[in-house]
């Protein structure tokens, strides 16, 4: 195998070997703590921009299974302890590292994960760069920023997906990067729904007279994404809204709250989340590098779920507007489900309106 090298910010390297595609590559080195779904991982809009670490050491033993993707691949970068040559499952199509080189995706294998992990968690993410020599300019990486993202993993037109069983409800996704379990756990509860792109105008969605909007997850910097907000703001009250990740954090900013860049973010599918008022906490999947300030919500919002390691905001509820979101994701593969009932909660809001 060829040897690679991984060279953070701050002038620590990694030598490994390559693997995926022959090319250099950088951008915002990130670890996820999932021990399996490394496919949904991958193709998880959500990491666009992004070098994902797995800290599970022995990836691809399962091969690469199409049905299990949520979007298009779209990561900068992967690394993994040990790359799995032979798959073992009666669904796998290819191998892994034959998944990388089609999708142009370059990545490093053999390095020490824990280490590179642990540098993260103690200094916060920093940009690297994969690539094949000792060298590199550390100004370069320095000045690398994941920005522009949404419309890369976003839709560019939309188009409907029919209810899988009998038709109850219309809902109208605004795609920021969604992944595809969104879609199919509202489709499961007999919603058809229609995918708008993330530049959709408010008054095009209200136009399709939805009984519900959904905010989906997406990547990068909220703050960036200043026209998606503002029709937001023409959204919010007009219908039953649910926001999942980066749909709560632009929630949260069209109501006036600000947004923060978390040390090195939550990413993987053993994320605690604590329902506040009750004495129940969750076991989510989370992946975002953001966070919403609770307390600049003032009275416009109430804060609902709450992280259980760090503190931070993990939901908000919009009272008078019909409106919740939380900054993990109830509709997780390969799981957990403990929060899927959120969108049960999102039927029933959808079910008052329409016949109050």
């Amino acid at each position: 195998m060829k040897k690679a090298y991984l060279i953070l910010e701050n002038g620590t390297v990694f030598e490994g070997y390559k693997i995926g595609a022959d090319k250099e590559t950088v951008g915002e080195v990130v670890f996820t703590t999932g021990m399996c779904g490394y496919l949904e991982t991958l193709t998880d809009p959500s990491y666009a921009g992004q070098i994902v670490v797995q800290t599970f050491p022995l990836i691809g033993n399962y091969g690469v299974i199409p049905q299990d993707f949520e979007g298009e691949c779209a990561v900068k970068g992967y690394v993994v302890r040990t790359l799995c040559d032979a798959p073992s499952n009666f669904r796998s199509e290819s191998k892994l590292d034959d998944y990388l080189k089609k999708r142009g995706v370059c990545g490093i294998c053999g390095i020490d994960t824990r280490r590179l992990t642990r540098m993260i968690r103690e200094q916060g993410v920093m940009n690297g760069t994969i690539c094949d020599s000792m060298q590199a300019d550390l100004n370069a990486i320095k000045g690398y920023k994941v920005s522009g993202v949404v419309p890369l993993v976003s839709c560019r037109e939309s188009y409907e997906a029919p209810a899988l069983t009998e038709e109850k409800f219309r809902v109208a996704l605004i795609d920021y990067g969604a992944k595809k379990s969104i879609t199919e756990c509202l489709r499961a509860r007999g919603c058809r729904v229609t995918v708008f792109p993330h530049d959709v105008k408010a008054e095009t969605v209200l136009a399709s007279d939805p009984d519900g909007i959904m905010l989906s997850n997406g990547p990068g910097d909220p703050e960036e994404n200043v026209c998606e907000i503002e029709q937001i703001k023409k959204l919010i009250g007009k219908k039953p809204l649910f926001g999942i990740c980066l749909g709560h954090q632009l929630t949260a900013l069209a109501m006036g709250g600000k947004t923060v860049k978390l040390k090195y973010g939550h990413h993987g599918a053993n994320q605690p989340v604590s329902e506040i008022g009750t004495d129940r906490t969750y076991i989510t999947s989370q992946n975002h590098n953001y966070a919403v300030l609770a307390d600049s919500l003032g009275a416009a919002g109430k804060e609902t779920f709450v992280n259980a390691d760090d503190g931070s905001c993990e939901g908000v509820e919009y009272k008078g507007l019909n409106a919740f979101t939380v900054q993990f994701h109830p509709e997780a593969n390969s799981g957990p489900h403990d929060t899927e009932f959120l969108f049960d909660r999102f039927l029933k809001m959808m079910e008052g309106c329409k016949n109050a």
